[in-house]
């Protein structure tokens, strides 16, 4: 029967630099490339027996933060309670200009000035929420930047409206765009992409999660919708086809009030040629029950 691997009190659950438990005489460099231990980042190393999730990452990114760093963006909001961000994402660390870090894993930004007040004071430092949002919006991808906000702002943390000083501050940034874009009621990250998606083509901004009701009787539930021209949208993913085949009715129902809907396909939000065949077909509903309502 095999020996189970070597596992120092100290050492179990947790994460921890490998070379001071090698100084330690906790474990020799042999048993610490053994099965008993993951690595995480360089010369950092969990428990074997710990599933490693976004969370534990971002924790354990304090024995390696650069001098002055801390945690912001999806980190700081994943430390925060926000449920985001998944096991092989980047670890998100701020610091100060002209900081020399590398770290596999892990994005660094740099900034010119981080007052003392946009940190959370303890152990691991990371960004206060109003600056953890803006720098979740400042990302490159503004598609990811708007999927990431709406979950912060959907379980306030802070609230879209705490963000209004930012905005006002610097309303032609790209971090304001995104966060003028941001729909906290939107359930999915494809929905978000979908939404940002329609209004940089140049759709009037739909109503997330709209609910369509006939005679006072619930009809169904919408991702994106345009009540005054009767038109919605839903992205097709493997929930809403399951759905939809088991319930043709549900369609005919919202035929019979007057609307028309159009599934968006996870292919469609990929190829371009394909979206703009969808832009263009929306497009015409869209013209058309603005005209009927007429």
């Amino acid at each position: 029967m095999p020996r189970s691997p070597y596992r120092p009190a100290r050492l179990r659950r947790a994460f921890f630099r490998g070379s001071d438990a090698v100084r330690a005489g906790l474990l020799t460099p042999d048993q610490l490339r053994g099965q008993a231990w993951r690595k995480l980042y360089r010369d950092v190393y969990v428990d074997a027996a710990v599933p490693v999730s976004y969370a534990l990452r971002c924790r354990a990114a304090r024995l390696i933060l650069p001098g002055g760093g801390a945690l912001t963006g999806v980190s700081a909001a994943c430390l925060d309670g926000v449920p985001i961000g998944e096991p092989d994402d980047l670890v998100h660390v701020i610091a100060p200009s002209g900081t020399r870090w590398e770290r596999r894993g892990c994005r660094l930004t740099r900034t010119p000035y981080l007052p003392a007040d946009h940190l959370v004071p303890g152990e691991l430092p990371r960004t206060i929420r109003l600056r953890t949002a803006w720098e979740i919006a400042s990302a490159r991808n503004v598609l990811e930047a708007v999927a990431a906000l709406n979950v912060v702002f959907r379980h306030q943390r802070p609230s879209r409206r705490a963000m209004d000083p930012w905005v006002a501050a610097d309303p032609e940034s790209p971090a304001a765009r995104a966060i003028d874009l941001a729909d906290p009621l939107a359930e999915s990250p494809q929905e978000s992409r979908s939404r940002v998606l329609l209004v940089s083509a140049g759709f009037p901004r739909p109503t997330s999660q709209y609910e369509l009701h006939r005679a006072g009787r619930f009809v169904a539930r919408f991702d994106l919708a345009w009540p005054e021209a009767r038109v919605a949208v839903e992205y097709e993913g493997e929930v809403h086809a399951e759905r939809i085949g088991r319930d043709r009715m549900r369609l005919n129902r919202i035929h019979d009030a007057g609307w028309e809907v159009f599934f968006l396909t996870k292919e469609q939000l990929r190829e371009p040629a394909r979206f703009r065949i969808f832009c263009d077909q929306l497009r015409r509903a869209l013209a058309r029950n603005r005209a009927y309502d007429k």
